[in-house]
């Protein structure tokens, strides 16, 4: 999505509000600066008031005034929430959680991602606003779903479990071969037809753990796939028009390297909590994931709140200049847009006091000053649009190691976000840029590749590292690495696999260490040092100390 200028906005909910308060919006816009907004996120329910029947007079009338105003459009398939007349009629659409409890409307993202009634409803309203839409001048970017498996990131429902088995049984051919990926000899689970696996509900302990990892990676599949299904309807009507939908930062539940592939823009909604001492350098890793995400190409910053949020416990705001750092920061790391939820902070509903560019308080406010000033200074940014970032170190991440390594059953319950986060520190702090990249990407160019506690890979992942290490690059393997392959069964014979020839050693035994109990470490390069979390016993097979 090449352009001149950096994008500068937030969601537009103009259907919250009477239609004689848009002039006023779109003239304060301009006053800010904006230049993109969002609409029609969840407008499902006013687009489409009953079975079949759509009404888009409305955000006609809404587009029209947005484009006569010079304001770009995102605009939003609009089904991120079920409308009631759909969930009356088809109550089978609403998803299950573990436990078996249907959750019900009354807030949003209740669908099942697995149901065939939803999908079919939402690419019916995907398709007729692509129809209608396609070729409106105001239109910039399509914006598919929102936030996605954000509240329901898996449906535990019939129809989920029945998606399941299916899913298996393209991955895996024939019962004989899940049953070896998924050790069922182990407390007897084993199977003899797909019909008798299930989705890993709750159960008196530990559910197999390769169940459960497959079952995460079927549900990401199962929310991508209904992606799919919106955006195809969308490039039926609509091809020259870059399609996005937004990510929620270092999200556990979804394989963005897998949903990445979809987008032609990257966009991302970021939150850090501002009373955090690691606001920046969190939100600044959230930024090099993004661009790295998208091959380094401009991304967009599509949400992030100019003050406090609704749902913390303690919902602190920002203080005075770290709306505008955090948004500097963003274009620094190859935002190419400027963003926030939303544009007039709601009157009511569960969002109300969710900080928005134009406050209660409304322009005579700190909040609309910093608004106003923002705008100012993006727009003397123009010059950096569709810029790039040059990286020579990568931090390697895969979804999949995130799901196995904070699996139960293990010797240290692992927070891969707050160790990530600790690896990537000192490189911010010494104004180093950083990639993220797959196990399986390209490492060509990289002086150094760090790899955090990659506790499962593939044999093909593991060999791409080692031949980058003998190679000549300088590869960093943490602790809790290579311990099991992709099945999440464990690597025999001292672990590692092909890279413990790269790495020279093979590993005895695991000694984690308790919270707040630490090991001193002697270290000829490096003087004494403190272990925390974990430490074990290795065996030297041609490594040296340092």
């Amino acid at each position: 999505m090449m352009h001149e200028q950096l994008y500068y906005g937030g969601d537009y909910n103009p259907e919250q509000w009477p239609e004689e308060m848009w002039a006023e919006d779109v003239r304060l816009m301009r006053e800010a600066g904006v230049n993109f907004v969002t609409v029609g996120v969840f407008s499902w329910a006013l687009l489409e008031p009953a079975d079949g029947f759509f009404d888009f007079g409305w955000l006609d009338r809404v587009l029209d005034l947005l484009h006569e105003n010079g304001i770009a459009v995102d605009l939003a398939t609009a089904t991120a929430t079920p409308p009631p007349w759909l969930t009356s009629a088809h109550p089978e659409i609403l998803p299950v959680d573990r436990d078996g409890r249907a959750l019900h409307p009354g807030s949003r993202q209740h669908w099942c991602p697995s149901s065939p009634v939803f999908r079919r409803y939402a690419r019916r309203l995907a398709d007729a606003m692509a129809a209608r839409y396609a070729g409106h001048p105001a239109l910039a970017l399509w914006h598919i779903g929102n936030e996605y498996g954000c509240h329901v990131n898996a449906c535990y429902c019939a129809v989920s479990e029945s998606a399941f088995r299916s899913w298996l049984e393209r991955k895996y051919g024939t019962i004989d071969a899940l049953n070896e990926a998924w050790t069922t000899a182990f407390w007897g689970q084993h199977y003899t037809c797909f019909d008798q696996v299930g989705a890993p509900r709750t159960t008196p302990t530990y559910v197999n753990p390769t169940q459960m990892l497959d079952f995460r990676r079927f549900s990401s599949d199962e929310l991508l796939e209904c992606f799919r299904l919106e955006k195809a309807a969308v490039r039926a009507h609509s091809a020259d028009i870059p399609i996005t939908t937004n990510f929620i930062g270092m999200f556990k539940p979804l394989d963005y390297w897998k949903w990445a592939q979809e987008l032609d823009v990257v966009s991302d909604d970021s939150y850090p909590d501002p009373l955090s001492p690691d606001v920046a350098v969190s939100a600044a890793m959230t930024r090099d994931l993004m661009r790295s995400l998208g091959g380094g190409r401009p991304w967009l910053l599509m949400e992030q709140a100019t003050g406090y949020v609704n749902w913390r416990s303690v919902a602190g705001t920002k203080p005075g200049g770290m709306m505008h750092s955090l948004s500097m920061q963003a274009v620094a790391r190859g935002a190419d847009g400027i963003a926030f939820f939303q544009w007039r902070q709601s009157r009511g509903g569960a969002e109300k006091f969710h900080s928005g560019m134009l406050p209660h308080s409304g322009t005579d406010t700190r909040t609309w000053r910093n608004v106003v000033r923002l705008g100012s200074d993006l727009a003397r940014l123009s010059a950096v649009a569709s810029s790039g970032v040059d990286s020579r170190v990568a931090i390697v991440l895969d979804w999949n190691s995130w799901w196995a390594a904070e699996g139960e059953a293990h010797q240290i319950q692992l927070d891969l976000h707050r160790n990530l986060l600790e690896w990537y520190r000192p490189l911010y702090e010494g104004n180093v840029h950083v990639d993220f990249v797959h196990p399986g990407g390209a490492l060509d160019g990289y002086d150094l590749v760090i790899a955090p506690h990659l506790y499962p890979y593939t044999d093909e992942d593991g060999q791409h590292l080692a031949d980058y290490a003998q190679s000549g690059g300088t590869l960093i393997v943490t602790w809790f690495s290579g311990h099991v392959d992709e099945n999440d069964q464990a690597r025999l014979g001292g672990y590692f696999g092909p890279l413990r020839p790269a790495l020279g050693l093979s590993l005895d035994d695991f000694a984690p260490l308790p919270e707040h109990r630490s090991i001193a470490v002697s270290s000829d390069r490096w003087g004494p040092l403190t272990g925390t979390q974990w430490s074990e016993y290795v065996r030297l097979e041609g490594a040296h100390p340092m």
